[in-house]
């Protein structure tokens, strides 16, 4: 009998009432239930769990009427929360999940794609003030390429990173100004052509093709366009009614007496997603930002006058006038692919020889890390550092007893002194796990462009964290006869600057082509964008770049250094005291040839802000007489756009990366504590030496004759630093090779002795203390 519907009525001891169909014991059919609290649901039942059509109401006022599956709100369906916002669409196991319009309570409205309770996919959102996004969204922010258009008809398109405009993109003004350009955390950040109201530019329907837009900005998105329609959605999904946990009426009633505590107040609030903010703050520029450099054109052709612009984190840096006719061949939409070049029977043939050389190299690092991470650590012996400290092993293509299949060719694994490396990635805090993730990961490897004369072969983390270079043999020669000293040298002195070595390796192909590689950690692996980076050596000799050939990623030189940095009074100390000892170690290896890499990442200096202010803030004059004013202050150490506050364990990552290594360092203006540095608005850092270390650089104001229409706006810029010394497996351990080397600097060779080549190590020193002059 208990297998035959009927209707019965229910009450709980706690309160709750059930009235409706039921199969044996358990609500089954059509039924009502009352919760103590006022929760009441009106709708399907199957074999004591919610599941079917039906409606659910809050004691709160929130109410839900749509689909439901195994107790959870699941399909398609419309939630209404107690302050008016409403959400028309699909459900995965109670959270937002597939295509849904939402209707917020300040009239705010996101029509789009929903993942895990965010808007995640294409989408539209249009905030009550005017203002439109419509592209795509990652965790319920806007990421990805997109439009933005704002309510004064300013328009964006490009990318977007956590909210902000992020990566290359166009910026069109509403009186016909465009910007072709890259941003950076919601800041103009690099290179870029502005092309004034009424000059010939490049069309946006380029950019806005690949995006489904016009260049109105336009959206055209299916589904979302306008308004998600219920009854489509519940057509036209799939929705899976296999659910995860059921619980059944009875279990419910002899614990808390609830059919199910699925649908508290709090269970639908968790999942609602705030607004996006309104990003109107970061977007229409300013006027001062448009029509600056515009008195230059007086007498010139307006239809055919741009400006090419450099900024740096917001602040415009130098600006040249050229011409429509010379710059509209250089701007590309950003969805558009690079132009094929001709690929000739060797270069394809080199390419493959590369890709096959990265799935070695993978396969070779991730059988030697596995096979020497589970091995006790010990301390190093004189036969770790001997000859026969190697490891040999053949990896043929279809597998071995001891290597697996693989999809590259047959080639033979060296491995050089692996216990020494073993414990030099401990002593670097380096997690033999994230190594080989990020090494030999199913994301593999980037090839990247030589930065030297070299020749060698440079390959790139999936994460940045580590970079991969081809060594020579009399190189590979350096390294291992070196490294004994360096083992001791850096087990004696954690903050050094030196390269931070994590393997060598060699791998022999089949017809017998030996490549040699060395893994390194990157020191440009950071949060932060660097925008500048230097080579130095302290030499004139060559040490310039050529401006044709200057590109974003560029490493320049020393005569193309036009800064000198001030820093914190022990900040500089420390630095220095490492690079006496590091250059001190060198000198003893016979190595003259090494140089300092210095990054560089800008911010807006503090006394600047006023160029940054919203439109109409200020008058072009008042904001260039500001500058001016601003300019003629005396500027403080730290700078006044960065922030030394004492360091907080808890506040930062402390685990150090794979080009961080070493104490927390002191600053004097924080009464000699360890200290933090503070980006506002962007992140708290851990400061290290050669790593986010914060100074001022004072632009060193060169003439240039040439290009008179260059102007150079500022002369002080808040900068963090970044520096390491590299290039140390050059060896000159003959009089010979010592006086060529010195001739190639400019140096005496008479003043160089082969048993100790002070001297170079001395001019670079004395270079680095122009470059970073002490405080008076």
């Amino acid at each position: 009998m208990d297998s035959i519907l009927r209707h019965g009525d229910r009450e709980f001891s706690n309160g709750d009432l059930y009235s409706g169909e039921v199969k044996g014991s358990l609500p089954d059919g059509k039924g009502k239930y009352a919760w103590s609290d006022g929760t009441t649901y009106d709708g399907d039942w199957h074999e004591g769990k919610i599941c079917g059509k039906g409606k659910l109401m809050w004691s709160s006022g929130a109410k839900y009427e749509g689909d439901f599956s195994g107790g959870y709100l699941h399909g398609v369906g419309t939630m209404t929360s107690p302050d008016e916002s409403v959400y028309s669409g699909a459900w995965r196991m109670n959270i937002r999940h597939g295509l849904g319009r939402k209707e917020y309570c300040n009239s705010d409205v996101y029509d789009g794609s929903w993942k895990e309770g965010l808007q995640e996919g294409r989408g539209s959102y249009s905030w009550t003030n005017g203002n439109r996004y419509i592209g795509n969204w990652k965790k319920g922010v806007m990421c990805g390429r997109g439009v933005m258009r704002w309510a004064n008809g300013d328009l964006f398109d490009g990318f977007w990173l956590n909210g902000l405009r992020h990566g290359s993109g166009v910026y069109k003004f509403a009186d016909g100004c465009l910007y072709y350009g890259t941003w950076s955390g919601g800041l103009k950040d690099g290179k870029g052509v502005f092309y004034p109201a009424g000059s010939k530019h490049p069309s946006l329907k380029k950019w806005c093709r690949s995006l489904e837009y016009d260049d109105t900005g336009k959206f055209v998105l299916s589904r979302s366009s306008s308004s998600t329609n219920v009854e489509e959605l519940r057509n036209s999904s799939t929705v899976t009614r296999s659910l995860s946990v059921r619980t059944s009426a009875s279990g419910m009633a002899r614990t808390s007496g609830r059919i199910s505590d699925r649908f508290t107040d709090e269970s639908w609030r968790t999942s609602d997603p705030p607004p996006p903010r309104d990003v109107s703050c970061h977007g229409p520029l300013s006027k001062s930002s448009r029509s600056l450099g515009a008195g230059q054109s007086e007498g010139q052709d307006k239809n055919r006058i741009v400006y090419e612009r450099e900024y740096m984190q917001g602040v415009l840096i130098r600006e040249t006038i050229t011409t429509s006719a010379d710059k509209s061949h250089k701007i590309r939409p950003p969805s558009l692919p690079k132009e094929v070049k001709t690929r000739t029977f060797m270069t394809c043939m080199k390419r493959e020889h590369n890709y096959y050389l990265m799935l070695n190299l993978q396969l070779g690092i991730r059988y030697t890390v596995g096979k020497i991470t589970p091995v006790p650590r010990r301390e190093v012996r004189s036969s770790d550092f001997g000859k026969k400290a190697r490891t040999l092993m053949f990896f043929p293509k279809d597998g071995s007893n001891l290597t697996p299949p693989h999809k590259s060719i047959d080639f033979s694994w060296k491995d050089y002194c692996p216990m020494v490396f073993r414990n030099l990635r401990e002593m670097f805090k380096l997690d033999a796990a994230e190594y080989m993730m990020s090494i030999c990961g199913d994301d593999g490897l980037t090839e990247i462009s030589s930065p030297g004369k070299s020749g060698s072969i440079f390959y790139l983390s999936h994460d940045d964290r580590f970079v991969i270079k081809t060594l020579k043999k009399s190189e590979l020669k350096v390294l291992l006869r070196m490294l004994p000293k360096y083992y001791q040298h850096v087990g004696d002195h954690e903050n050094t600057l030196i390269t931070k070595f994590f393997g060598v390796h060699r791998i022999t192909l089949r017809w017998g082509k030996k490549v040699r590689f060395v893994v390194m950690g990157n020191m440009f692996c950071t949060e932060l964008k660097i925008h500048r980076r230097y080579d130095l050596k302290g030499s004139t000799q060559g040490r310039f770049t050529e401006k044709i050939k200057i590109q974003e990623k560029t490493t320049l030189k020393d005569l193309d250094l036009c800064y000198e940095f001030h820093m914190d009074k022990l900040l500089r100390e420390a630095l220095f005291k490492q690079i006496y000892l590091d250059c001190s170690f060198l000198e003893s290896l016979h190595i003259i040839d090494y140089s300092l890499l210095l990054g560089l990442h800008f911010r807006a200096p503090g006394q600047l802000n006023d160029i940054l202010e919203p439109p109409n803030a200020l008058s072009d004059q008042e904001s260039v007489s500001s500058v001016d004013i601003g300019l003629t202050q005396e500027l403080s150490i730290p700078p006044k756009g960065l922030l030394l506050v004492t360091h907080e364990p808890n506040s930062v990552n402390t685990a150090p990366g794979p080009h961080i290594r070493g104490s927390t360092l002191r600053a004097f203006s924080v009464g000699d504590q360890e200290v933090d540095l503070i980006l506002p608005g962007t992140a708290r850092l851990r400061v290290q030496l050669g790593v986010n270390m914060p100074a001022q650089a004072h632009h060193k104001l060169i003439e240039d004759k040439e290009e008179s229409a260059t102007i150079e706006l500022f002369e002080v810029y808040d900068v963090v630093v970044y520096m390491g010394i590299i290039d140390i497996l050059q060896e000159y351990n003959t009089k010979k090779k010592v006086e060529h080397k010195c001739k190639s600097f400019q140096y005496d060779p008479m003043t160089i002795s082969v048993t100790e080549p002070t001297t170079y190590s001395k001019r670079f020193v004395d270079f680095l203390h122009k470059v970073f002059p002490e405080e008076r």
